[in-house]
């Protein structure tokens, strides 16, 4: 039999002469974002609920469904049509992001849930996840420019923080072109005038698809005057032949220039005032 000694002696022999294994520390999940309604009858709670029409019909209509397709097949006839020409350079497609080619309305559903209005930190959380779907009609129409040669470069005033998850969504959802050369996000301003000129000092624009007009134009920030339809109607010609406009009736200039950019108070007495002075 083994004495006491010569059994541990054995023991550490096995221990020693065991192969090593390497523990993998398994990160911590980062700590979950708490999201909090607004406070009952608070001003952002009442501004929320403003928008409860414009998100039901932008998320569950087949009206806004089917004019994003009628949209995008107009923009695959425009382009075809636009692509002839002497100009040498290379064509391009320029093509905005949000409510153009990637579909938020989950992030409205949820704060119209908590009644919140839009918050740049719950608005990052929701890009994170890269899970925007498509919308209707969208990755068919660039794979079409695609197939006709045409460059596409997506202009977008996401911030450039969440330049790797809008990258994510759109190469998970198939888009062409979806890389940080084509991909131009806001980095200060949100105009988007030099970023289009950029494009345009190497490739002929043949088309800009967006949810704004001034997805086309920065001269439509201004509705000073008549809410900019003065303008819409001077750049009528050029905006029938370069430029197809997507609905979107959650936000965008047309309700800043009603609200304006101030406090949740402002915002909603400037509306309450405008309802008051366009009652019959």
């Amino acid at each position: 039999m083994m004495t006491r000694t010569q059994l541990l002696i054995g023991l550490t022999f096995l221990v020693a002469c065991s192969p090593q294994r390497t523990v993998v520390e398994t990160p911590a999940p980062p700590a979950p974002v708490v999201t909090t309604p607004a406070p009952v009858g608070s001003d952002e709670a009442a501004l929320s609920q403003m928008g409860v029409d414009a998100v039901l019909w932008q998320s569950t209509s087949a009206e806004a469904d089917w004019i994003y397709r009628q949209g995008y097949a107009f923009a695959k006839q425009k382009l075809d049509a636009n692509m002839s020409g002497s100009d040498a350079r290379p064509t391009a497609v320029i093509v905005d992001i949000d409510e153009t080619v990637l579909d938020n309305s989950p992030y409205q559903v949820n704060a119209i849930q908590r009644e919140r209005t839009f918050d740049q930190a719950d608005w990052k959380v929701w890009t994170d996840k890269a899970s925007a779907k498509a919308c209707p009609g969208a990755l068919e129409f660039l794979e079409h420019a695609k197939s006709k040669g045409c460059t596409v470069f997506y202009i977008t005033n996401r911030d450039v923080r969440e330049r790797a998850s809008t990258l994510k969504n759109l190469t998970d959802l198939g888009f062409p072109f979806a890389d940080e050369a084509h991909v131009l996000l806001m980095d200060g301003a949100s105009d988007k005038t030099e970023r289009r000129a950029m494009v345009g000092a190497t490739h002929r624009i043949v088309l800009l698809v967006g949810d704004q007009l001034r997805d086309f134009d920065e001269r439509f920030k201004d509705r000073s005057a008549d809410y900019g339809r003065g303008v819409a109607a001077t750049m009528a010609d050029s905006l029938s032949k370069y430029f197809v406009l997507l609905p979107n009736p959650m936000y965008g200039t047309y309700r800043d220039v009603i609200q304006g950019k101030g406090p949740d108070a402002e915002k909603r007495q400037r509306t309450k005032a405008w309802f008051k002075s366009n009652t019959y």
